[in-house]
């Protein structure tokens, strides 16, 4: 049975050519014909003899993800694009643009099973993982996008629909993939997925000691809210989850993001910031704080609170951030992402 090419790391693919008795140089110059020079068929490839270019044909093949629709927001700053995937499912991906230059969100599974209240992407219970290829075309989409315009992709963040950590073995090829040198070649710094909180799974990321940026979708400074914001709290309460953030820490002492998301009288009290300051005091992270965005299933409303919240923590020695809004307009910001047309 023939593989998608772009579901190899370079690694793998070396095993997989001496498997079929051919040399694992060719990796390289696969890699080199895919990744750098874009190229979209083993008959392109010109260094590489016909004999073995059959042996390729027989055993692997070229997939590619069908742009469906693209819409691109009034401030011209952000695009959403709907992609078909080859068994017709849907995802979406977005390109955001900032001061440091083009930034994508990735989506890692089709729906999600996490069931967080406030969030669009789970409204369509998880159908299935995403394949490592599925994931590498999300990028290469979005990098081909950017170089029509002579544009390129600075970084991107696994936060699109999905839980990554759900899908953690893919995740992790898919992101050996981009991190490599002969491949996409994104700096491990530039990289961030966000898990809603699966402990089981940040220990084993933190077992990996990868550079690449972890991001914890908390939410609520306590059990009793988060449960009700997110199902997961049930199974990984926030005891635990801080458990195995200690166990990362341990492991590779790198500042964590920890992302909250303000809604109007849920979780945007004083009270709610106080007791974030106790969590959170003398950790290694810092708090993204996120407006809320609208979602037409729920009746949530965003924080008119978010200053106060923002002072307070800042007065406390947290140090925190209120994130830069994107996509709004065209449902493509945090919590938005759901992967069919608009009705």
């Amino acid at each position: 049975m023939n593989n998608s090419i772009y579901k190899y790391t370079f690694e793998n693919l070396e095993k997989e050519l001496l498997d079929l008795g051919l040399s694992k140089f060719i990796s390289k110059q696969i890699f080199d014909w895919i990744y750098k020079k874009n190229v979209k068929s083993f008959d392109e490839m010109a260094n590489i003899s016909k004999k073995n270019i059959e042996i390729l044909k027989n055993h692997f093949y070229f997939d590619d993800l069908l742009e469906e629709k693209k819409e691109i927001d009034k401030d011209d700053e952000t695009t959403k694009f709907l992609f078909q995937l080859n068994d017709g499912n849907k995802i979406e991906s977005v390109i955001m643009k900032f001061d440091y230059g083009y930034s994508a969100c990735i989506s890692s599974q089709i729906g999600c099973n996490m069931g967080c209240k406030f969030c669009a992407s789970g409204k369509i219970k998880k159908i299935r993982n995403l394949e490592i290829n599925e994931m590498v075309l999300q990028i290469l989409k979005i990098k081909e996008y950017l170089s029509k315009e002579n544009k390129k992709l600075s970084s991107f963040v696994v936060m699109g629909i999905g839980e990554p950590f759900d899908n953690f073995d893919n995740l992790i090829d898919f992101l050996k993939i981009a991190i490599d040198r002969k491949a996409i070649e994104i700096g491990s710094r530039h990289i961030t997925v966000s898990t809603s909180g699966l402990a089981n799974k940040i220990k084993k990321w933190a077992d990996l000691q990868l550079q690449i940026n972890l991001a914890i979708s908390l939410h609520a400074p306590n059990d009793e809210v988060r449960s009700k914001l997110m199902p997961i709290n049930n199974a990984f309460n926030i005891k635990e989850l801080f458990n195995s953030l200690e166990y990362y820490w341990s492991k590779n002492n790198r500042r964590i993001t920890i992302e909250y998301l303000l809604i109007d009288k849920i979780n945007d009290q004083i009270e709610h910031a106080k007791k974030l300051v106790s969590l959170l005091k003398n950790k290694l992270c810092y708090v993204n704080l996120i407006p809320y965005n609208p979602v037409f299933e729920n009746k949530y409303k965003r924080s008119t609170n978010i200053k106060n919240f923002y002072d307070y923590l800042n007065k406390n020695n947290i140090t925190c951030t209120i994130r830069q809004e994107r996509g709004k307009n065209i449902s493509a910001a945090c919590g938005q992402l759901r992967a069919k047309e608009k009705e």
